[in-house]
């Protein structure tokens, strides 16, 4: 195990030694629901990736839980791609999907807020530590890969909601059948996060421009950032300022889940309009929406909020709010 994690703990990508640039073609580019033509629009788009929080590896943190290891190198990428995911859906919320992010630029203290709660502390409430020792709880021991469902269930436990009642979604699935129906998601919905997925080293953190996607990969390893002396923090290595990678969506690994931002109930009851029209009208479905609880489930029971005095944990909400903004009332949304 030593000999694995020093292997990754020796892993830096320099991403301008073998990337690609973008074609120089008239194809549209979807970046988290945001279109952009490539042939006049390619630096708003390489502005608009480099703008998204990129969460990767990282050492010399403090040990997890006291005792356990001091870097997620070869096993956290997928808590990474989770952290991705309620990033952004924490941008859109507090500072809209257009804001974007300069380098050596004050930002809002939103910002600020937001990245400090990824930190990685035990004190911060998106961090590492919080997302691995909540896997406990989903049979995953600290230091094991995560699989992006165990990501999701993770995720709803810790920040299904933030005090603005706002709502993410996750959805979970096998892609072996469903690839035109991704892409779909990825283009007609303005909502969409992120998708992540994949097994080692195939976790991603994605968008999709014709037949490929554009990703951001967690499989950097980096050292540990704390925030500074005067509660600010050195933001340079949380953007990735490099050119993106790009795959070809029949490489996506079969076990995906893909991330939608809501923040109003008429964004979700848009979003499962979207849905059911344009996705759902197949015979093969890669989930259902249904507007009452199936019989055969058990009682639906709304997540408790964590009871921790962690650094951002002002972004997690009461349960006594859900009330207000309720999935069972509405429709379920059941994975396959």
């Amino acid at each position: 195990m030593e000999s694995v994690l020093c292997k990754y703990e020796n892993q830096i990508t320099i991403f301008a030694d073998y990337l690609e640039e973008f074609p120089d073609t008239n194809d549209l580019v979807w970046i988290l629901g945001k279109q952009h033509l490539l042939k006049t629009e390619k630096s708003k788009l390489l502005s608009d990736i480099s703008a998204r929080l990129w969460f990767t590896y990282r050492r010399k943190f403090s040990p997890i839980g006291g005792t356990g290891p001091s870097s997620d190198a070869g096993w956290g990428c997928m808590l990474r791609c989770g952290q991705m995911m309620l990033a952004q859906a924490l941008i859109c919320r507090h500072l809209g999907r257009d804001w974007n992010w300069e380098k050596q630029k004050e930002q809002p203290k939103e910002y600020q807020r937001i990245l400090q709660c990824f930190l990685d502390r035990k004190d911060c409430c998106y961090s590492i530590h919080q997302m691995a020792q909540m896997g406990v709880g989903e049979g995953k021991s600290i230091g094991e890969w995560f699989g992006p469902n165990t990501v999701a269930q993770v995720l709803k436990k810790l920040a299904l909601f933030d005090e603005w009642n706002s709502l993410a979604v996750y959805v979970s699935m096998d892609n072996t059948v469903v690839i035109e129906d991704i892409k779909k998601m990825c283009r007609i919905l303005p909502l969409s996060t992120d998708t992540d997925g994949g097994s080692p080293p195939d976790s991603l953190n994605a968008s999709n421009h014709s037949d490929e996607l554009i990703f951001l990969d967690p499989h950097t390893t980096q050292t540990f950032v704390d925030t500074e002396e005067d509660g600010t923090i050195d933001d340079q290595t949380f953007h990735c300022l490099q050119s993106p990678q790009r795959m070809n969506i029949l490489n996506l690994d079969p076990s995906v889940a893909l991330g939608f931002f809501c923040k109003e109930e008429k964004d979700f009851d848009n979003w499962c309009s979207l849905v059911q029209k344009e996705i759902l009208k197949e015979n093969l479905r890669m989930f259902e929406l249904v507007q009452k609880h199936p019989s055969h489930w058990p009682p639906f029971v709304p997540p408790a909020k964590p009871e921790v005095t962690t650094t951002g944990a002002e972004f997690i909400d009461s349960t006594e709010q859900l009330e207000e903004f309720d999935l069972e009332e509405d429709f379920e949304i059941l994975s396959v």
